[in-house]
């Protein structure tokens, strides 16, 4: 009976190291599709592995960039090397990898699965109030706020959350308002060739905020449409009514 015990013992045990293997293949294989390197056993998740700079150099090292903070620390007039500060240049530089994560990201390859069961649903589907946070590419201050984005699907849908993903994807870089508001637009009307996109972002910026002519509060407001959003002002009008509605 003992040696029944162990064997099955032995099996499952051998189960769910394949299971976990797999898993650890499958999570791999989705970090590369990111542009994540594997961590190892017990290390710290992976930062995002950005791709060269534009005219092919090899970025900074993580050592030149932490230097630099550094630098940045004594021009402020600060002692890097004081107690409270030792550990800030690691800090930044592990922040940075998560602010400006979206340049190791496509917004196109979240795109890329769709659903077909959607019965005779041809309307419009809205996914408003998404809050995003992104950087002005002017003075590196923060600017954010929320995107409401709407597009016609052409017998498919894309899931709800990957809308939210390409929003994050744009927003995680150096950005203008006007550009975030481009790039979204064009990855969405290209990834799913919908009958048409409407975007609407507000957003409060801190370099003017903070900073400057110091006007806290103000709201910038961008929208671009594509598609029968462009072409019919009526389809514009529900669009703006729907992303209000419930608003004081």
């Amino acid at each position: 009976m003992d040696a029944v015990v162990k064997l099955f013992k032995a099996q499952a045990e051998n189960e769910e190291r394949q299971r976990q293997a797999q898993a650890r293949e499958m999570e791999a294989a989705k970090n590369a599709r990111k542009g994540h390197k594997p961590a190892a056993d017990g290390q710290p998740a992976p930062r995002p592995v950005f791709p060269p700079l534009p005219d092919g150099s090899p970025r900074p090292s993580r050592e030149e960039a932490e230097a630099a903070v550094r630098t940045l620390l004594a021009y402020m007039g600060e002692n890097p090397a004081r107690e409270g500060l030792l550990d800030t240049p690691k800090r930044v530089i592990k922040a940075y990898d998560e602010l400006f994560s979206g340049y190791a990201e496509g917004g196109d390859e979240m795109l890329d699965r769709t659903f077909g069961e959607i019965g005779t649903f041809d309307d419009m589907v809205l996914v408003k109030d998404i809050p995003f946070y992104s950087h002005c590419e002017h003075h590196m201050v923060p600017f954010y706020g929320r995107a409401h984005v709407a597009y016609f699907p052409v017998e498919r849908v894309v899931g709800l959350s990957k809308i939210a993903r390409v929003v994050d994807t744009f927003a995680r870089r150096l950005q203008t308002q006007e550009h975030l508001t481009s790039q979204i637009v064009t990855t969405l009307d290209e990834g799913l060739r919908p009958r048409g996109v409407a975007l609407m972002i507000e957003a409060e910026h801190m370099c003017m905020s903070m900073r400057g002519i110091t006007k806290a509060g103000v709201t910038t407001l961008t929208s671009q449409f594509t598609g029968v959003f462009r072409d019919d002002p009526a389809e514009q009008v529900r669009f703006m009514t729907m992303v209000r509605a419930g608003k004081a």
